[in-house]
């Protein structure tokens, strides 16, 4: 992917329609939608909806695990033709693999992507400095040679996220990666993310049911409606940064999580005896 002016959009999706499979397509039966959107470059996103809404499906689009039925999706200028590989990704299950140690989890993405791959075996101490930097950057000093069974739940979803950090990716994808933890963790989860992208300034997309996860770390939230998935709402979040956990506690802050929930009751369908009536 070649680089563009720095006004153009990082990730752009024109009118982008998905159906599963053309039995669905021919009973127009959609996934999601006519999504448009225009993300920035370095810009932090969040996609919140219902439950069923797409946002899962968004994901795959934006990767390119999924071609659009209809409409385009673009990269850095590129139409996505294929699996994008200046990507990173990190879901609500950490998946480490227990026979692995942490920093072997963490150097996992090096050893089977190119070019990294070809080569990992001369430069693995160079990798290795690199994923011991980047997992003290999250609290993990120390914990390098301990294996999953040996860290807390939150411990592991840092540890997944420098996974998907490792290759210095252009594009951080978030699938409701905090869900699974107590608000504690996932409050000190969001300060950690808010620091790397602050330092880094990697394009993200986080998906989430969290609105105050949303209104915390992002620039912008979309809102989706029930399926069929449709953006009903772009806001802004005005909130100054950096944000810290203070913030949350603010009127700014309270009154962009209420509207954005406005937004989503409205998106959902009514039960069949309210809309006869």
């Amino acid at each position: 992917m070649s680089g563009r002016d720095a006004d153009a959009p990082f990730v752009e999706f024109q009118d982008v329609w998905l159906a599963y499979n053309e039995e669905l397509q021919a009973q127009g039966r959609y996934a999601v939608e006519t999504i448009d959107l225009r993300l920035r470059r370095g810009e932090f996103a969040a996609i919140v909806g219902p439950s069923g809404c797409g946002k899962s499906t968004f994901m795959k689009l934006a990767t390119g695990l999924r071609r659009a039925t209809r409409g385009r999706v673009l990269v850095d200028g590129q139409v996505l033709d294929g699996p994008l590989k200046i990507s990173g990704m990190a879901f609500q299950a950490p998946s480490l693999l227990p026979w692995r140690t942490t920093l072997d989890n963490v150097l996992l993405p090096l050893e089977i992507v190119e070019p990294y791959r070809s080569e990992f075996r001369r430069r693995r101490a160079e990798y290795e400095a690199r994923a011991i930097e980047l997992l003290a950057a999250v609290g993990l000093r120390g914990q390098e040679r301990n294996y999953p069974w040996q860290l807390s739940g939150g411990m592991q979803q840092r540890a997944s996220i420098c996974r998907a950090l490792i290759h210095e990716p252009k594009l951080l994808l978030l699938d409701e990666p905090f869900g699974a933890l107590d608000a504690f963790t996932r409050e000190e989860l969001w300060c950690i993310l808010r620091d790397l992208w602050q330092q880094r300034r990697f394009n993200v997309i986080l998906v989430t049911h969290d609105l105050r996860e949303s209104v915390f770390l992002a620039d912008t939230v979309y809102v989706m409606s029930a399926s069929p998935g449709r953006i009903v709402l772009r806001s802004e979040i005005e909130l100054p940064r950096p944000r810290d956990l203070e913030t949350t506690y603010t009127a700014g802050f309270v009154d962009a999580v209420h509207s954005l929930r406005s937004h989503i009751g409205a998106a959902r369908p009514r039960p069949a005896q309210e809309a006869a009536t």
